[in-house]
């Protein structure tokens, strides 16, 4: 891992059990997927690079744009979904035809102790949580990308 990775990972297990909040992003008050993102982005990188309109729970399903992924890839540096390591924007499909609507950080790659990945994503209705990827994250990773380095 590089040392922003490492930086990205212990900001993210900072967040943990921070209640959801849709919309939100302050720690240990509330945040959604995207909120966890963007105050990870503000620890390690610094102000964020555009502003947040507002968007409904359901923005993916009536939208069909592909608003998170675009962003994205504006303002991360992309990798390959198998190259991303613990510290590394992981995002996700809830289907195959669906637009990208789910984002973590990956904190864990599998090994022969531990054979599933790990991510720390705000889980709807719940908390920021560290949890197995498994297969069923796992057939919706989609994107990976690493943060920017402070410029």
């Amino acid at each position: 891992m590089t040392p922003l990775q490492e930086r990205s990972l212990a900001e993210a297990r900072t967040w943990l059990g921070t209640p959801y909040r849709h919309q939100a992003s302050e720690k240990g008050v509330g945040c959604d997927c995207l909120g966890l993102i963007r105050g990870v982005w503000r620890a390690v990188v610094g102000h964020e690079p555009q502003a947040v309109p507002p968007y409904r729970p359901d923005w993916a399903e009536t939208g069909g744009e592909e608003t998170l992924l675009t962003a994205a890839q504006a303002w991360l540096i992309e990798i390959a979904p198998d190259a991303a390591q613990p510290g590394d924007v992981v995002l996700f499909r809830m289907a195959p035809d669906a637009v990208v609507k789910h984002a973590g950080i990956l904190s864990a790659l599998a090994t022969p102790s531990a054979p599933e990945r790990r991510v720390i994503h705000a889980y709807w209705a719940r908390a920021c949580v560290e949890s197995w990827m498994g297969r069923w994250w796992g057939r919706r990773l989609s994107h990976a990308f690493r943060f920017p380095e402070k410029g």
